[in-house]
């Protein structure tokens, strides 16, 4: 049996629409009919902040939902993006998946492939990139984990949705330049063969060199989009339109 790997990112579970983050939900319910690999490309939360002990109001149906498809014998990866940067080990001991930290080097739908959320990548967004590296350093970390959760969730949830208002799905010419991004990584790496992206909520599946593709899944705040990958094919499909409407 040929590997099949889904890639979903751009979720922002916690700020999207009700019907959207419902339609997420019944998406990895049929997540083990569709694959046996599932790769969460980043931003699936929001907003995130990761306590030892507490979680924020509103995720545990979604971590129910991840727990189950892990069960079932799907692989699921997750590479935290610009939203959920302060993921870690304990998020994936709750639902199983595996949480790296892109970019990373690793196989997609049985293709030797690049990933990364894309944020920070590309050049621009200088004082994005200073912002990045600071708030990601364990210090911030650390003293952020001593502020209680009620007050720690509430100003990630605020400073969340103040970036996505101040940052549209596609400002600064985001797509333009992580497609050259990615252009560079295969021209650099003749054995690369996919590289695979998410951030700028567009989804796309181009053959930038023969045989060998650049993937932006695209996002469930307006697409309700994923790519799927196989040895042989790199394609984008849409929740609503290929399952939905079928069903």
């Amino acid at each position: 049996m040929e590997p099949r790997t889904v890639v979903v990112s751009d979720i922002h579970y916690g700020a999207s629409a009700a019907e959207g983050q419902c339609a997420f939900l019944s998406f990895l319910d049929r997540v083990p009919e569709l694959c046996d690999d599932l790769l969460i490309n980043g931003d699936m939360f929001d907003y995130w902040f990761e306590y030892r002990e507490a979680i924020p109001r509103g995720f545990v149906p979604l971590l129910g939902r991840l727990r189950a498809v892990t069960d079932s014998g799907v692989t699921v990866r997750f590479i935290p993006g610009n939203h959920d940067a302060w993921a870690g080990p304990v998020l994936g001991e709750e639902t199983g998946m595996k949480v790296l930290a892109g970019p990373v080097g690793d196989h997609v739908g049985g293709r030797r492939a690049l990933i990364a959320h894309g944020d920070g990548l590309g050049g621009g967004d200088l004082k994005y990139r200073i912002l990045r590296s600071c708030i990601r350093s364990r210090a911030v970390v650390g003293l952020f984990r001593w502020i209680h959760p009620d007050i720690g969730i509430r100003i990630a949830r605020s400073a969340s949705r103040t970036s996505a208002r101040g940052q549209g799905p596609d400002s600064a010419g985001r797509s333009g330049r992580l497609v050259t991004y990615a252009r560079d990584a295969l021209s650099t790496d003749a054995k690369l063969e996919l590289v695979v992206l998410g951030h700028t909520h567009r989804p796309e599946a181009t053959e930038l060199l023969p045989g060998r593709w650049y993937l932006n899944s695209g996002d469930w705040v307006s697409n309700r989009s994923y790519g799927l990958v196989t040895p042989r094919e790199v394609s984008i499909k849409w929740w609503d339109r290929d399952h939905v409407r079928g069903t």
